[in-house]
């Protein structure tokens, strides 16, 4: 049995399924080339907005006939959207597969976005916006994005303005996905225990018909690069703290490579090296991380964390003297080894989720055109060796190629 099975459809949609049998659970999903990065000045915030607006009426439902199809089975029925990539999606119990994939359909490409419905979500998404201000941590990543691109869409926070979600109308919606709606940029992603035959056939009956979409939109790429600091008073007790700079894109051949830098760096164990200096060493913070996001022109590479305002300034200075060690000391031969095999069980254990499984085949598939196996993914990884290491610090870990934003509490000040 082969590890993915792929089929394209008359239309330009694709479906890609992998069959696991050791399981009841049926995971499927849409997702869809497009993000906020997509979007004009005037329609920040409208991706997001739509997948909002997805969920309350098409042609046949209303909103609560679409909320209660997968709940009232046990199911769970979701959407989120990012920078790229718009994506619907639901799990369910096997049986009820066709069902779930009947209404992802229906709610993707039969939306209606009635206006008393528009009033309602605006408000709802205002709150969100309110919501999302209060909380500083993640606040800032997104505030780090638009310190990062500036100007460029990548830049633009997800929710958009109050300005524009303010005036978004029905036909603005309409708008945007005849400007971007592509059906060779659609995939259809499956995971549970059927034969491909099984999910062709089920896929083709509620897909065939769909209509083919193109759209010749070309995204803005990104630069130049400036880097750039900022310090902002914000209403809180703890500074919050970011620093990175832009990073390679999706295709670049030193992705994985700078991704197992990034884990040693300030990946999710508890032995990454900011964690055991910030942390462990001198209690100058919770939690820190060291992210990791590619895009298809571009990437973005950050750090993140909270402090007392008294140490804002070391805590950044051992930031860098973390950079500056992985410049000038190569890795030794055991150390490399165990980074090695940290990234590989954290891959494995990660495709443990058949639910995740299902959305990184669809992204995997929109953005490198096919989905590598896991045993693919090790063969790369193995073949990193602590020059490739060495090497990446020295290009990307540059103190003067970082930008920062601070977070700082009123009664607090910064200097770094």
């Amino acid at each position: 049995m082969a590890e993915f099975d792929l089929i394209t459809l008359p239309n330009g949609i694709r479906l890609i399924h992998k069959q696991v049998a050791s399981t009841k659970i049926a995971h499927v999903g849409i997702m869809l080339d497009v993000g906020s990065r997509d979007e004009s000045p005037d329609q920040l915030g409208i991706a997001h907005f739509w997948e909002h607006m997805a969920f309350k009426g098409t042609k046949k439902r209303k909103s609560f006939h679409i909320l209660n199809r997968l709940d009232s089975l046990g199911g769970e029925l979701n959407a989120y959207t990012t920078k790229e990539k718009i994506c619907f999606y639901a799990s369910v119990l096997d049986l009820h597969l066709e069902k779930a994939l009947e209404l992802l359909t229906d709610i993707t490409f039969n939306s209606t976005f009635p206006e008393k419905q528009i009033e309602k979500e605006r408000n709802v998404i205002l709150e969100e916006m309110s919501m999302y201000k209060d909380n500083p941590e993640d606040a800032i990543m997104d505030d780090f994005d638009e310190v990062v691109f500036a100007k460029h869409p990548l830049g633009h926070n997800i929710l958009g303005t109050q300005e524009t979600v303010g005036g978004f109308s029905q036909s603005d919606f309409k708008r945007f996905l005849e400007e971007n709606l592509d059906s060779e940029r659609m995939v259809v992603s499956t995971v549970g225990n059927f034969s491909l035959k099984k999910i062709e056939r089920l896929v083709r009956k509620h897909l065939n018909d769909s209509p083919t979409f193109s759209s010749s939109k070309q995204r803005k790429l990104f630069g130049p690069y400036r880097p750039s600091s900022l310090s902002e008073v914000k209403p809180i007790t703890q500074a919050q703290c970011a620093i990175g700079r832009p990073a390679y894109k999706i295709a670049d051949e030193r992705r994985i490579p700078f991704f197992m830098l990034a884990n040693i760096l300030g990946g999710p164990g508890m032995n990454s090296r900011l964690n055991m200096s910030l942390r462990e060493k001198y209690g100058y913070v919770y939690s820190i991380d060291a992210n990791y996001n590619p895009y298809v022109d571009t990437g973005l590479f950050s750090v993140f964390f909270g402090t007392d305002p008294r140490h804002i300034s070391r805590s950044f200075q051992l930031i860098k003297k973390e950079f500056a060690m992985l410049r000038e000391r190569k890795l030794g031969e055991v150390q490399f080894h165990k980074a090695r095999e940290q990234l590989m069980g954290q891959l494995a254990m990660s495709e443990e989720n058949n639910g995740s499984m299902m959305l990184m085949m669809a992204k995997s598939l929109l953005d490198m055109g096919s989905v590598p196996s896991l045993e693919n993914v090790f063969q790369d990884i193995r073949k990193i060796t602590r020059e490739h290491i060495i090497e990446l610090a020295n290009e990307m870990l540059v103190d003067d190629d970082m930008s920062t934003l601070v977070f700082v509490p009123e009664n607090g000040k910064v200097n770094h």
